[in-house]
């Protein structure tokens, strides 16, 4: 029986053309961008096609359309055995993450990809990802089960998880990397499949889609000269629930009185504060240096070795199911997806 992928279309640079006049890239028929890739119909794989109308740029990515893409994929779920969504670059890391939170025991691959050039256009690389993830997506093992059954970023010949995954070039074909955990895939001339890296679902259960994302959370970062009025501005904004807080290193922060102070003032107002390292790579340590320790007793938790836009995604998908700040805290700190280095929770 042949396999059957859902070709999810959100828009991005793998889908556009060149406007004459301009000079602009515009976003064009999602059908003239399969006539690019006739090597599509050498797969033994039924591929069918989904667009959002219109297509958007992934700079317009919200959370409204998350759970736009969420529902396309939930409502379809039983009818295919794998979906690959093309996605603009940009947000692309953003867009991953939040579908690995919202896709509850995922069971099937979900593999974004783009390009960083146009499909018509010669040098494209293009091609190569969208025929690869729609390989990747349609692969089974010996069980018939997915091979990679996860959110994942297929990108320059790799395949990451989407919520380990930051856009690292704008310019390079290798565009996305993660830093903090190895790929999941590497496609040479052949493809090899790193199984033990893979995240292992209850593949009796039914796999829990999730539609609720509460985005009253903001980033900051922090830098030599910051100043206490605009800190003190953001942390008693209303509403704001949560704070993803960029520090130096292995989570450092300087050691002000009245940072502290701020910082101390949002955790007993109930916001949730999380540190996450400005550095690409490595994790935040909050006990290796005093300053570190400091956080520590004004309520900021560690975000361990997460991406900022696993750490936002996650705050907003948490908030949106709990109220208690407290348990948001305590699940910050648990691995519900691959997202964190730490044991998965239970």
């Amino acid at each position: 029986m042949n396999t059957r992928v859902l070709l999810i279309y959100t828009g991005g640079t793998i889908g556009m053309n060149r406007n004459p006049q301009t000079g602009a890239l515009e976003p064009f028929d999602f059908e003239h961008l399969l006539q690019r890739v006739p090597e599509l119909e050498q797969f033994d794989t039924e591929i069918d096609t989904y667009q959002f109308q219109p297509p958007i740029d992934s700079s317009d990515m919200t959370p409204a359309r998350w759970t736009d893409l969420s529902h396309t994929i939930a409502d379809r779920y039983d009818r295919y055995d794998g979906f690959v969504v093309l996605h603009g670059t940009d947000t692309m890391a953003y867009t991953a993450s939040a579908l690995s939170y919202m896709m509850e025991n995922l069971t099937k691959p979900v593999i974004f990809t783009g390009s960083q050039l146009p499909i018509g256009q010669l040098r494209t690389d293009g091609k190569e990802n969208l025929i690869t993830a729609v390989e990747i997506a349609a692969a089974k093992d010996s069980e018939g089960h997915a091979r990679v059954p996860e959110v994942g970023i297929f990108f320059g010949g790799h395949l990451l998880r989407g919520n380990r995954t930051t856009k690292q070039s704008a310019e390079e074909f290798n565009a996305f990397e993660s830093f903090n955990y190895p790929h999941l895939v590497d496609a040479g001339v052949n493809i090899s499949y790193h199984t033990e890296r893979m995240l292992r679902p209850q593949w009796e259960q039914p796999m829990t889609p999730h539609f609720r994302l509460d985005n009253n959370v903001i980033i900051f970062s922090l830098f030599p000269g910051i100043r206490e009025d605009l800190i003190r501005h953001i942390i008693h904004t209303p509403n704001l629930k949560s704070i993803v807080m960029r520090t130096f290193g292995s989570g450092n922060a300087p050691q002000m009185p009245w940072l502290l102070q701020a910082l101390k003032e949002g955790t007993r107002q109930g916001k949730v504060i999380v540190n996450i390292s400005q550095c690409v790579q490595g994790a935040v340590e909050m006990g290796r240096y005093d300053c570190g320790y400091h956080l520590q007793e004004a309520g900021v938790v560690s975000g361990g070795d997460s991406t900022v836009e696993s750490a936002v995604t996650k705050l907003m998908f948490l908030q949106s199911h709990y109220n208690d700040p407290q348990t948001i805290r305590r699940l910050m700190g648990q691995s519900l997806r691959g997202e964190i280095s730490i044991s998965p929770a239970t």
